[in-house]
Formats: C-alpha cells, sequence, structure tokens
C-alpha cells in the first residue's frame, strides 16, 4: 500500500531572501535629506560665522547636504535591504538630482523674468512705442508688432517649404537627390544665425543695394533657420505612419497624393504641429540676424516691404546697449519685453496643442 508523503510548504523550504529581507521606512530618506542639509549648513555657517548673512554658501549647502544624504541612504539600504537595492536607491537619487539640477535654472529664469518684468506691464507699455522716449515712459508697441509679423512672414513661407521637402524625402525621395537633401538639411540646421543674417544681406545687397533694413529680410533670415527643423520634425513624424494605412488606401484605388493628403498629413498632424511650434520658438528669440536685416527703430511700422521694423529680442538688446537718461527705466521695458516675448511662445505652444487635438484623427467609437 502505498504512502502518501506531504510536500514541505514553500515557507519552509525557500531560503531567506535578500532583496525582501527588509524594507526602509518611508520617512527615513527625507530624514536623511533634512540631516545632511542641516549638517552641511551647520559647516558653511561655522565658516561663514564673521561674515554677512548674504555671503552663506547656499549652493554648497545644497551640494554637499545632498552628497551626505545620498551616502547616508546607501548605507543604510545596504545594511537592512540588500546591496542591490541600495544600487537601486543610488541610482533613483542621482537622476532626482540630475532632474533638479536641470529644473532650478529654468524656474530661477521664468522668477527673474516676472519679478523683474511685471513692474512694466501696463497700458503705457502696450499701446505706446519709444518713439521721442529717452527716459522713463514708452512701451513696446512697435517692437511687438514686428515679432509677430516678421514670425508670421517666416512661418508662412518656411512651413510649405519644410512640410513638402520632409513629404518628398519619405514618400518620394530616392537615391542620391534625396541623400544630398538630407545632408544639406543636416548642415543647415547647425548654421550660426547670424550667418543667415549675412546671407539676406548679401543677397539683397546684389538685388537692391547696401544699406537697406526691411522686415522682409529679418523674415527670410528666420525662414533659413527655420526650415531644417521643419523638415527634420515632419519627416520624423511622417515616417511613424504605419505603412498599413498607406497600403489600404492605395488597395481601395486611391492615388498617391490623395493619400497623403487625406491619411499621412491627418495621422501626422499633431507630431507636424510640434515641430512647428519647435521651429517657431527656435527663431523668435533671435537677435543677430534681426539686427543686420530688419534694423531697429523707435516707430511703429507694418510694412514689411519698406523701412526698418523693430523686434522684441532686439528691443531688448537696444535698452541694455542705450539706456538713455534713465537706465533703471530702459531696464525695466527690457525685463518687461522678455516677459512678453516668453508669454508670446506660451501662447503659441497652447494654440499648436489646440490645433493638433482638434484636428488629430480619431480612434475608436
Amino acid at each position: 500500500m502505498a504512502t502518501l508523503t506531504s510536500t514541505p510548504s514553500v515557507e519552509r523550504t525557500k531560503g531567506p531572501n535578500t532583496l525582501t529581507a527588509g524594507q526602509l521606512p518611508a520617512w527615513l530618506p527625507w530624514v536623511l535629506l533634512v540631516l545632511g542639509l542641516a549638517l552641511a549648513g551647520t559647516f558653511f555657517a561655522i565658516l561663514n560665522f564673521r561674515g554677512e548673512p548674504r555671503d552663506f554658501n547656499v549652493a554648497g549647502t545644497i551640494f554637499f547636504g545632498f552628497l551626505i544624504f545620498a551616502i547616508g541612504l546607501v548605507v543604510f539600504s545596504t545594511i537592512v535591504e540588500s546591496r542591490r537595492r541600495a544600487v537601486d536607491r543610488l541610482a533613483t537619487v542621482l537622476v532626482s538630482f540630475a532632474f533638479a539640477v536641470a529644473l532650478i535654472p529654468l524656474i530661477s529664469l521664468l522668477y527673474t523674468v516676472v519679478v523683474d518684468g511685471i513692474a512694466r506691464f501696463d497700458v503705457t507699455f502696450f499701446t505706446w512705442t519709444m518713439r521721442n522716449v529717452v527716459g522713463e515712459g514708452g512701451g513696446a508697441l512697435h517692437a511687438i508688432w514686428g515679432t509677430l509679423l516678421i514670425t508670421l512672414a517666416a512661418t508662412i513661407i518656411s512651413v510649405p517649404i519644410g512640410l513638402l521637402t520632409s513629404i518628398y524625402l519619405v514618400e518620394y525621395g530616392r537615391g542620391r537627390l534625396a541623400r544630398a537633401i538630407t545632408f544639406f538639411v543636416d548642415v543647415m540646421t547647425g548654421i550660426p544665425s547670424i550667418v543667415a543674417g549675412l546671407f539676406i544681406v548679401a543677397l539683397f545687397t546684389l538685388l537692391i543695394g547696401p544699406g537697406r533694413y526691411m522686415g522682409i529680410m529679418g523674415a527670410l533670415a528666420l525662414t533659413v533657420l527655420m526650415i531644417p527643423v521643419v523638415v527634420r520634425s515632419s519627416e520624423e513624424m511622417l515616417r511613424l505612419v504605419p505603412n498599413e494605412l498607406r497600403e489600404a488606401s492605395y488597395a481601395l484605388g486611391v492615388p498617391k497624393w490623395l493619400t497623403i493628403a487625406k491619411v499621412v498629413l491627418p495621422t501626422a498632424i499633431a507630431g507636424i504641429t510640434t515641430g512647428v511650434m519647435l521651429s517657431i520658438s527656435r527663431v523668435i528669440g533671435e537677435t543677430a540676424p534681426l539686427l543686420l536685416t530688419a534694423g531697429f527703430t523707435t516707430s511703429l511700422n507694418t510694412n514689411l516691404l519698406d523701412q526698418p521694423m523693430m523686434t522684441l529680442p532686439v528691443f531688448v538688446y537696444t535698452q541694455f546697449q542705450n539706456p538713455g537718461t534713465n537706465v533703471d527705466a530702459a531696464l525695466a521695458r527690457a525685463w518687461g519685453a522678455a516677459l512678453t516675448l516668453i508669454l508670446i511662445v506660451m501662447a503659441l505652444n497652447l494654440i499648436a496643442r489646440f490645433v493638433a487635438k482638434k484636428f488629430a484623427p480619431k480612434f475608436g467609437r
């Protein structure tokens, strides 16, 4: 008669698992962080005992406090948990530190621009120009109009050219011509902005003579900078469209150009819109090419084909370089123009997100 033997339970046969042998409390990392900052702060306070409070080394306190925190966390994790878990925690700490390092300058920049620029956000700033103003007062109306008109003209010129080029490279381009276009687009991506301005100046010097400044010249200089960004971003978005969609359209007898217009482009419209916005953000703050091409003026000019035209980046530059009789007023106008430029870019990005969401293809029921 067979004897039934019981199988040992998993709990009795399984050896100790070092990965789950222990677990640090959730509050311990925060306590270690506070202690690390406190120790580093105490050390630098002792070094600065006889100095001024403003000389306290904040950056050193944060750096060494975070270093003490990281070492302490790794040591505690190695003792309580495991070496593998300690390495994982160390990697998490380093990634978080890198994120904080990247985020702190951005937050500091935005804070500085808002604090220094909000003082000139008044009616006068948005309704007056700098004509006959050498001290207080004045505004950036002419620079705002110039920025919007020149950027709009550059977008109208560069987006169709860049988009059609990317369509050719993805849908039609084969052989040496496509490779040559790709090569030159990559080269144009790295062209310094002032070189684009010099190119437009040289071109218009040959056409209409030297010493001319016009808004259209600035728009063309920005176009040279925008086209490669639009081409590369649109090309990548078009390549992400599944070939099954194209093949299904061809199977229904739809010609290739209509497939591109009705299937490929609507599918990639969200990414294309984002790429266009990246190109606009790339050029809207350019100063060097606009100084060479559009020039600067203190009066409002909305004619792209005649006379110099002021833009916000050039306005900021001139206010710093030529403050007039009141330096504080000029600096306030410069910070106000910088904040206006940031808000314009933010508004354009919000519009781009709305357009991408509105016209993106709808899937499902």
